[in-house]
């Protein structure tokens, strides 16, 4: 069970087809959103079964309604966010039992079963409880948020007894450090609802259902925590829960990672492809973007779900700021939009525009490609792999998803870091290479991540 968006998503995915493959007494079944529907195909020939839920991976209050510089009308719209973010975490948890219930019956699992979670299916911890099996949680990356500062001191205040049930814990149980370092989230309180109103559950993990006193006569081992990184990369400080393993990077398979079926033919057939591969005739412009011109390399920017997100307020602008840039220097860019729709069309307004001047500064290609800006920003709204992609460029700029920033590292190349979700600027290199122009259109706080 995974939940967020596609670098959420798709690593725990590779997990599962890997250990259907090595392991075929077991029936894996993959629950995640409908919007990554793609991975359906892809697991069925590892004999997966994937079964969606309609929530949507992420969605931005700017998405669902313009947030206004009115006070009050900004108000009434946090308001009406707060109250669909409700209802869609209502019909999601709903949907995560369902399938559940579907996958293990009315009765619970055998000893051997078991669900494998990422951070943002938290919902798998609880519908564990509620079946008997373990839960494991698989990562791509560090924990994505850490617990409020009054959390222990809260904790303690309210909860003493289970407090001391923490910290009395015997060697390779349950304790205090598994909850600092991730479980503290599920004892928030909107999860209590859910389990004593819809799994008639104790509110609080780990009491009695009805003396709400802590579980003293069990004891659970301490929860199986696989980060997809590699401990060369990121330092695993003995602080950390003795059951959490950094694993190495998780690569979803190279054939995932494309929107054109001809180009993965071509690509994942060819056994030479990291040293130059041919892309299919529709895209061949796009190739011949990145290894036309020996004397230079192009620049990528990757955005992902940084549009879905709702970090990209006015993509217009973001483009204005590329063409300032490629005005001033002699880069080259490939903008990998992520089918960002906004952006998408951003790109095709200005094409258009450019089209109809008496400049020849635009270019329309196959449906997913678009030059710009005299023919040196590339825009590509598909996708495709980026262990192919970044060896062939200059600099990988990116927003530093677990997925990028692996494959930046697995290709050599550097990196910089759109750090956006956090400072509200662009890193981009000026021609002397010692600067950076700052880019205040990217920012948007207001985002449900389920």
């Amino acid at each position: 069970m995974a939940f967020g968006t596609r670098g959420d998503v798709f690593p725990i995915a590779a997990l599962a087809a890997a250990f259907a493959r090595d392991q075929r007494q077991y029936t894996v079944v993959f629950i995640s959103h409908s919007a990554h529907q793609s991975l359906s195909t892809h697991l069925a020939d590892c004999n997966v079964r994937y079964m969606p839920v309609s929530s949507p991976p992420v969605l931005a209050a700017e998405q669902f309604e313009s947030i206004s510089c009115d006070s009050l009308q900004s108000a009434v719209e946090h308001d009406s966010f707060s109250r669909t973010k409700k209802i869609i975490q209502m019909e999601h948890r709903k949907e995560c039992l369902s399938a559940v219930e579907d996958v293990f019956g009315n009765g619970t699992g055998i000893h051997s079963d078991f669900i494998v979670i990422n951070f943002f299916a938290l919902e798998g911890w609880h519908l564990a409880e509620l079946f008997q099996v373990k839960c494991i949680i698989a990562a791509p990356y560090f924990v994505p948020y850490s617990a409020p500062a009054s959390f222990e001191r809260q904790f303690k205040q309210s909860l003493p007894l289970l407090y001391k049930y923490f910290q009395v814990a015997p060697p390779n149980t349950v304790c205090w450090t598994d909850i600092t370092h991730w479980m503290w989230a599920l004892f928030m309180e909107h999860w209590g609802s859910w389990r004593n109103d819809s799994l008639n559950l104790s509110p609080i993990p780990f009491t009695d259902p009805v003396t709400d006193l802590p579980l003293w006569y069990v004891r659970e081992e301490s929860p199986l925590l696989l980060y997809g990184f590699s401990k060369e990369i990121v330092e695993c400080p003995g602080y950390w829960p003795f059951s959490a393993h950094a694993c190495g990077f998780w690569f979803p398979p190279m054939g995932w990672q494309f929107s054109c079926n001809k180009c993965k033919e071509l690509l994942c057939g060819n056994t030479s492809y990291s040293h130059g591969g041919i892309l299919c005739v529709t895209h061949a412009a796009l190739e011949h973007f990145i290894t036309g011109n020996s004397s230079s390399l192009p620049i990528c920017i990757g955005l992902s779900s940084i549009g879905s997100m709702g970090f990209l307020i006015n993509p217009k602008a973001f483009l204005m700021v590329l063409k300032a840039v490629i005005e001033k220097t002699c880069y080259r860019f490939i903008l990998l939009s992520s089918g960002y729709q906004p952006l998408d069309s951003a790109i095709q307004s200005i094409a258009s525009s450019l089209a109809e001047s008496s400049e020849w500064q635009a270019s329309t290609l196959h449906c997913d490609s678009t030059l710009l800006f005299n023919g040196r920003l590339f825009c590509f709204s598909g996708s495709i792999p980026y262990s192919w992609l970044f060896p062939k460029c200059a600099v990988a700029i990116h927003h530093a998803g677990s997925g990028s920033t692996a494959a930046a590292l697995f290709a050599g190349v550097p990196q910089v870091i759109n750090v956006a979700t956090t400072y509200k600027i662009l890193v981009l290199f000026d021609h002397s290479g010692g600067s950076i122009i700052q880019c205040d259109v990217l920012y948007d706080p207001h985002i449900l991540r389920l």
